[in-house]
C-alpha cells in the first residue's frame, strides 16, 4: 500500500532514510523535515512546503515537484533525476550547481533572487 500523506503536517519531522517511493505528499508541510537518505522516487510533492527541508542523498528521481517550494532546501547529492519542477521554487540551495540551475529554469523551475540582490527589483520614477 502507498503512503497517503496528502496535507500532512511533518513541519520538523524526522524521516531520514525513510521509504516513500510514489507516496502521495502533494500539499504536505514539510519545512524544515529531515529527509535525507530517503526514497522519493516517484513521489507526488506537488505544492508541497519543502523549505529549510534537508533533502541530502535524497531519491527524488522522476518526483513531482510542480509548484513546490523548496527555498533555503539542502539538496547535496539528491538524485533530481527526471523531476517535474513547473511553477517550483527554489532559493538559496545547497547542491544546486549553476548547470543544474539552467536546467531546471528550463523545464519550468523559479529561482528567486538571493536576500540583498536588489537587482530585479522595480522601482517607480
Amino acid at each position: 500500500m502507498l503512503a497517503y500523506l496528502r496535507g500532512a503536517n511533518l513541519s520538523c519531522a524526522y524521516l531520514m532514510l525513510a521509504y516513500l517511493s510514489r507516496a502521495n505528499l502533494s500539499e504536505a508541510y514539510l519545512s524544515r523535515a529531515n529527509l535525507s537518505g530517503a526514497d522519493l522516487s516517484e513521489a507526488n510533492l506537488s505544492g508541497a512546503n519543502l523549505s529549510d527541508t534537508d533533502l541530502s542523498d535524497a531519491n527524488l528521481s522522476v518526483a513531482d515537484l510542480r509548484v513546490a517550494d523548496l527555498s533555503d532546501a539542502n539538496l547535496s547529492d539528491a538524485d533530481l533525476s527526471g523531476i517535474e519542477v513547473e511553477k517550483a521554487r527554489f532559493r538559496n540551495n545547497l547542491g544546486i550547481t549553476e548547470e543544474l540551475k539552467k536546467d531546471l529554469i528550463n523545464r519550468g523551475a523559479i529561482f528567486e533572487n538571493s536576500p540583498g540582490d536588489r537587482s530585479r527589483i522595480l522601482t517607480r520614477i
